[in-house]
């Protein structure tokens, strides 16, 4: 199974997502959002993984070029969250392209994301896009567009390390908040000791984020359950 490039457009921005496909009929389309460096290697297994499922998946394309390092993977999403409108409209661009593939018609659509892809799935939820589910693992958690109450239609599924110092627990009391002040209908699933990126088994410098086996498989196995509840 191999991922296949998918371009797409936000406006004048060429995008190339990356699209899994199951080998039989898809049970549901999910769209990826990657972490703040667009597609790592962990992300893409990610989304052979859910292909493997039986779900259609698309790795969304944040900026349309690849970051050289971590420094310059900031500028270019500073770039696309200048204002929050913008940013959302990226992400409404994704979904769109996810919606154009032809195994997608017809079927029941979720997002996922990692890190600042896990914020970017909290926000199509925030703003009421069609979705099934919502799931962030390890993602930020603020937003400066609170969602509004009644908007939240997906069901949202939060997979968090508790020692996330990128997510302090005060960011985490104010989701809750904003969560219950919208009506919404969440779960909030909290690992202790587990840092920033729990998900990525690859190396890394950053002392904030840190794999963790046994997070990544209770997280994933907790969407994979919440996908079977909502999408049958």
């Amino acid at each position: 199974m191999e991922l296949e490039p998918f371009p797409y457009q936000d406006g004048d921005t060429a995008l190339t997502g990356l699209v899994a496909r199951p080998s039989g009929t898809p049970r549901a389309a999910v769209l990826v959002f990657p972490t703040i460096m667009n597609p790592t290697e962990s992300v893409r297994n990610k989304a052979l993984a859910l292909a493997e499922a039986g779900y259609l998946a698309l790795i969304a394309d944040f900026y349309g070029e690849e970051p050289t390092s971590f420094d310059h993977a900031r500028e270019l999403a500073a770039g696309i969250r200048g204002t929050p409108q913008d940013y959302r409209r990226r992400l409404r661009a994704s979904l769109r392209a996810l919606a154009t593939i032809p195994e997608a018609q017809g079927l029941d659509f979720a997002a996922i994301g990692f890190c600042m892809g896990g914020q970017a799935a909290l926000e199509l939820a925030r703003e009421g896009a069609p979705l099934g589910c919502a799931v962030s693992f390890h993602g930020l958690l603020g937003t400066d567009l609170p969602a509004e109450p009644g908007a939240i239609t997906a069901r949202i599924l939060v997979c968090h390390g508790d020692a996330d110092p990128m997510v302090p627990r005060s960011q985490v009391i104010a989701f809750w908040e904003e969560m219950d002040e919208a009506g919404a209908n969440w779960h909030f699933h909290s690992y202790s000791g587990v840092k920033h990126g729990f998900t990525n088994p690859g190396p890394t410098s950053n002392p904030a984020t840190a794999y963790d086996a046994s997070a990544d498989r209770q997280s994933w196995a907790a969407m994979l359950e919440l996908f079977d509840e909502v999408f049958g």
